[in-house]
Parts: C-alpha cells; structure tokens; sequence
C-alpha cells in the first residue's frame, strides 16, 4: 500500500545574484493515511517551503531541480500544470498561514466555498451551497448559514481560521498541507482548531503536514516528527522519540528552548531560557558538513567536513549526526 504523500530526495533551488540558495536540499520523509506529521525548526529552514513545493508553486525564482513527490503512488513531478490544477484543492489542499490574506476580502465567505466546490465537482451552485454549510458546521463554525453571507474583515480570527479549514477539507483530500494554522490565535480557539483537524485525520483519513514553531502543539497531536535545518531533515521519528530520546543537537537545542516555570517554591530555582549560539547559515554558502556544525556544542572532527547521513536509530528513528555513526553500524 502505498504511503499518501512520499517526498525522495526532493531539492528546490532559488538561483540568486549572490548564488544558488540551497531551500530545500535533498530532502525525504513520507506520510500515512490519517497520519499526522509535523515539521518542526528554525524559519528559514524549509518548512513552508517543502508544502509549497508538494504543491509545486514554488515562487520565482525558485525551482524543483531534483527528486521526486509521490502522491498515492503517482509522481507529481510528471504532472502538466493542468493537471496540477486538478490537484490542488481537491486532492490535496492547504492551510495558509494568516487566513486574512488567503480569503478574498472582496467576496463573502460563501462565494469562496461555492467556488472552491464547483472548481472540482460538476454540481449545482444550490448543492454546493449545502455543502459549504454542512462542512462549516462541522468545523463548529457559530451559525454557518449567516457565515455564508459575512465578508473575511466582518469575521474574527478565530472564525476566519475556521473557515480556512473548512475550505481545505470542503472535498475530503487526501493530504492536508497546514502551514502555522494557529498563528495568532489564543490558546483557548487554538484547541479547538486543532481538535478540528486532529478530528478530520481520524474521520476521513486525511494524511497531514502541519509546519509549526508550537513544540506544545507538536507534543499533542503529532503522530511522527520531522525536523529541519537550514534545508535538510536532521532527524525525524514518532513524537514519542524525538520528545523522551531527542538524537541531533539541534533537536536537543529546541526542545531545551521551551519556556517552562516552576509550579511552586519547592521545585527549586529557576532556570535560566536555554538560547542557541549563532545563527542559521547562509542558503547561498552552506558550510562542506554538517549545516548545525558552527553552533553545535557537541560537534568534532567529521562534522565541519563531511556532511552526515541519516542514521537508522530504530524502525523510526533516524538522524543525520556523527555522533551516532557507531551506533547505527552495531
């Protein structure tokens, strides 16, 4: 059985006055149905990128010049643009990161969900207004009929997020690409978004990537995790490893940077926020090794000139450090 979305060594270039800017640089991890990943690091890593690419609508005057992007077996690499038309928004569909913008302002909400609806399934505009109303209610949208006539501005953002979801899954897609879909949202809507979407991936087996910054998030609903620097994946396994038996540095680094406070006087002192030194590299002149060398705390002599492949930990594990070269040759 094939996975739903399986990404191989997938590389997408930004050719530059200054050079070639490394975005995505050989890049692989797949998804299961109803599988929840989600992607994990820095901004300038690659994440959003990545979605983007799935989708291929990588912005001038970036370009996918290798690898390959399987969708339910097929490659989408070999796909004409028209093709990909019919993709996007019926087989896989995306939650972009601020929904003011991604909304239209200048048409009602309804127009929106008709359209996206009509787009893909040869219906009447009565049916896919029912549609429309029907999966609003499902995302637990207040009075979806009257939501149907609202303009994006006369929304809130938690509404307005919700009808980005809605609009995503309005045709049961098989891979959701949500890209920070809690941006700016308080913790109380943002539960309730989330459970939406974690409720969409048991009930219709939707396969999801979620990019988020949110390790919190991550910790509740991830099936598996990957995380990403500077390009590259440095580590990916079930939330359950990469929480209790983090592999890479910089997977150490992140999880060590999570605000925590004491939760009364006898749980000692408090301690300082864990930072990590210097900065992520220049796309453009990425380092012979290991990307994390400069700031890795841990790193030795192979690391700043070769670069690490990914090494097995386990059936899930892996991760692209020297440290574990040893390990993963036993």
């Amino acid at each position: 059985m094939y996975p739903v979305l399986k990404i191989d060594n997938l590389q997408t270039h930004f050719h530059t006055r200054t050079g070639v800017a490394k975005a995505i640089d050989v890049v692989s991890f797949e998804i299961g149905k109803g599988e929840i990943v989600c992607v994990v690091g820095e901004s300038g890593c690659g994440k959003s990128m990545t979605a983007l690419s799935v989708l291929r609508l990588v912005p001038h005057p970036g370009r996918i010049v290798g690898g390959e992007i399987w969708l339910d077996g097929e490659n989408l690499m070999a796909f004409s643009e028209s093709e990909m038309r019919a993709v996007r928004g019926d087989r896989v569909s995306m939650i972009f990161q601020e929904p003011m913008v991604s909304l239209n302002p200048a048409f009602t909400i309804g127009n929106q969900l008709i359209e996206a609806v009509r787009i893909h399934r040869r219906v009447s505009r009565t049916e896919a207004r029912e549609r429309a109303i029907a999966m609003l209610r499902r995302v637990e949208l207040p009075a979806p009929e009257a939501r149907m006539d609202a303009y994006p501005h006369e929304l809130s953002g938690g509404m307005r997020q919700r009808v980005m979801i809605a609009e995503a899954l309005l045709l049961d897609p098989a891979l959701l690409l949500a890209d920070e879909p809690t941006t700016a949202l308080d913790v109380t809507v943002q539960a309730q978004v989330l459970e939406v979407m974690v409720r969409a991936a048991r009930e219709s087996g939707t396969a999801i990537m979620m990019i988020t910054h949110n390790l919190a998030v991550v910790s509740e609903i991830a099936d598996r995790v990957v995380v990403m620097y500077a390009g590259r994946v440095v580590e990916q396994g079930t939330a359950e490893e990469i929480f209790t038996r983090p592999a890479h540095p910089y997977t150490r680094g992140l999880l060590r940077a999570i605000p925590s406070l004491p939760l009364g006087d006898d749980d000692g002192p408090r301690q300082p926020l864990y930072e990590m030194g210097g900065l992520v590299p220049s796309l453009t002149d990425l380092p012979p090794g290991c990307a994390f060398c400069p700031r890795c705390p841990e790193a030795f002599a192979p690391c700043d000139r070769e670069r690490p492949p990914g090494f097995a930990l386990g059936s899930t594990h892996a991760a692209a450090c020297w440290l574990h070269r040893q390990e993963a040759e036993r």
